[in-house]
């Protein structure tokens, strides 16, 4: 036994001494002073020695506790392994990792001088619920376990199946402290028979992963062994390119995972027109769109944007642009820049455009104040509205952290730069066809010469670029990445010459959606024989849809079954 008198006195003479030395040090006190002879001051350091005197008694005390603490897991390991028969591993981990129970245990010894032999006896006298550590060392805690415990157990050895997948976990590379989540999300297969378990971990690392990913997929996601919608969602994400060490680079252990919400949010994206190569870029660079919050908070942020009236066009764009961050906080940015554009008196329905148009730019940014921001610049609400609606993208440089530079007292030119680029394709400066086309376009002179420059690259020639924007000036006002993704799918998935475009630019205008659905319907007219193949753009998307069904739908017996069948298809409720 430790002689405590010994250990107290020494304690408190090195606390003495550390304190002297405190008050001799300049760097580690800050008020520092010279040893002087008067006698005050001794006193002071007397005080100072009794401080050190109570300090070195609260540490007897630890110390005492710590011992009783550690003589109570003996005597629990030497209960669970000579008494109960469980394995010495076994009853070793449950002891060391059973404080709250051993807690309890010693409050029953608290007057006791060897709480050791005491908790032997009280142990041999009164068996415990062996159950309540065991579950406590898997990591649960008593208000999780409580309802847990088996009414007609008390022994652990009794339950032989519970043991038994208990230590599959553990050889497989579970750590004990992270079964107790398996065993809340997923207590079925601790009832399972001898083999299946180690098979059906088996069969998880068949699938592509190694056995340390399995291992930390399953401390994370326990559904993952008896959720069909797991394999679902594998299937999907290989479907697209993505391997399964996708998983094992994003999955973390102390999150939860809705795989069927996952699956839900991954359904939807398809069903918004990303093809294999876009999912599998975008869940590449923005793993959290499917992982967070099982895709509840993607889901929420679509739903947000379709309220300002985002179209799947806008959706996917902003999908393409998405920022490497957590999608609440995209959506939070989102909803702050919604406000900073109401509180400088911004029409609502212009606030809205620039939400629906330039999400990825809000979502993006953690903008400043509006009232530091105005300081900042020099220039009031009016001005500042016109500013971002001409070039939304210069939020980009008033976010927190960022210096700002007061702007040049001039007179407002809205649209002076985009006039100028209307000049340069050839328009008459002042004429009615220059101010509607002015009235039409959305972003400023950069973007839209972005967006004349991808038609010219697509492999038009700028004279009929030219053409095409007077016919209709609205093919510019998409973004770069929706006018390229729609060239791809005429000339690639239709067939169609790009230049076929210049007939009819007014494809560009059309939604994704409303293309597919067209063309799906008149592919399948082209094959029951009722219109001919490789007909002009706008002879098979011109026409409304009460015209085009009753001049070519109509004309089959099966027409307006089929109709319905690919609407219900590309426009899901």
């Amino acid at each position: 036994m430790i002689n405590l008198s010994k250990v107290r006195n020494s304690l408190v003479l090195k606390r003495v001494f550390v304190n002297l030395a405190e008050n001799h040090n300049p760097s580690t006190s800050t008020s520092f002073r010279p040893i002087s002879r008067n006698p005050d001051k001794f006193r002071f350091y007397g005080r100072k020695a009794s401080i050190g005197t109570k300090n070195g008694e609260k540490l007897i005390e630890e110390i005492e506790e710590n011992n009783s603490f550690v003589e109570a897991q003996d005597a629990l390991i030497d209960y669970l392994h000579s008494t109960s028969s469980l394995q010495y591993s076994d009853a070793e981990n449950i002891s060391r990792n059973s404080p709250e129970f051993l807690g309890k245990l010693l409050k029953g010894v608290q007057n006791e001088k060897d709480a050791k032999q005491s908790l032997r006896r009280l142990l041999c006298y009164h068996p415990i619920n062996e159950f309540e550590p065991f579950f406590e060392s898997m990591g649960l805690k008593p208000c999780e376990y409580s309802k847990l415990l088996p009414r007609n157990m008390m022994y652990l050895t009794d339950d032989k199946k519970l043991l038994a997948n208990y230590h599959v976990f553990c050889e497989y590379g579970i750590a004990s402290n992270k079964i107790g989540k398996i065993y809340m999300d997923a207590r079925e297969v601790f009832r399972y028979e001898d083999g299946c378990l180690l098979s059906q971990l088996e069969s998880l690392k068949a699938k592509g992963f190694s056995q340390a990913s399995v291992a930390k997929l399953v401390a994370s996601c326990p559904n993952v062994l008896v959720s069909e919608d797991f394999s679902k969602v594998l299937e999907a994400l290989k479907n697209v390119g993505i391997a399964s060490s996708w998983f094992e680079e994003h999955v973390l252990e102390e999150n939860s995972y809705d795989w069927s919400k996952i699956l839900q949010t991954f359904d939807l994206l398809t069903k918004f027109g990303l093809n294999n190569e876009d999912l599998e870029e975008l869940l590449s660079k923005n793993p959290l769109i499917l992982l967070e919050e099982s895709g509840a908070t993607t889901i929420s942020l679509i739903v947000y944007l379709i309220k300002f009236g985002a179209s799947v066009d806008d959706i996917l764009s902003m999908f393409k642009q998405f920022p490497e961050i957590e999608i609440q906080n995209f959506l939070s940015n989102l909803k702050n820049g919604y406000h900073f554009l109401l509180a400088i008196d911004m029409d609502v329905e212009d606030a809205a455009n620039i939400i629906r148009t330039h999400s990825a730019v809000l979502g993006s940014c953690v903008l400043k104040t509006v009232k530091s921001l105005l300081c900042a610049l020099n220039l009031g609400k009016k001005r500042l509205c016109d500013i971002i609606k001409e070039n939304p993208r210069e939020l980009r440089n008033w976010v927190l952290g960022k210096k700002v530079k007061a702007l040049p007292t001039l007179k407002e030119k809205v649209s002076q730069k985009r006039s100028q680029f209307l000049l340069n394709l050839g328009f008459v400066e002042n004429s009615d066809e220059m101010s509607k086309a002015l009235k039409v376009f959305r972003g400023n002179a950069e973007e839209l010469q972005e967006r004349f420059d991808c038609l010219v690259n697509a492999g038009l020639r700028p004279e009929d670029v030219k053409e095409m924007v007077k016919i209709a000036p609205q093919v510019i006002n998409q973004s770069k990445e929706v006018i390229e993704m729609k060239i791809d799918y005429l000339v690639n998935d239709l067939g169609y010459n790009v230049s076929s475009l210049v007939a009819y630019p007014s494809f560009l205008g059309y939604s994704v959606q409303k293309i597919k659905f067209r063309f799906a319907v008149y592919n399948w007219l082209v094959e029951r024989g009722k219109m001919n193949s490789n007909l002009a753009l706008s002879t098979v998307l011109a026409s409304s849809d009460r015209v085009f069904i009753r001049n070519r739908v109509d004309r089959d017996p099966e027409g307006w079954i089929v109709w319905n069948k690919f609407k219900k298809q590309f426009f899901p409720e």
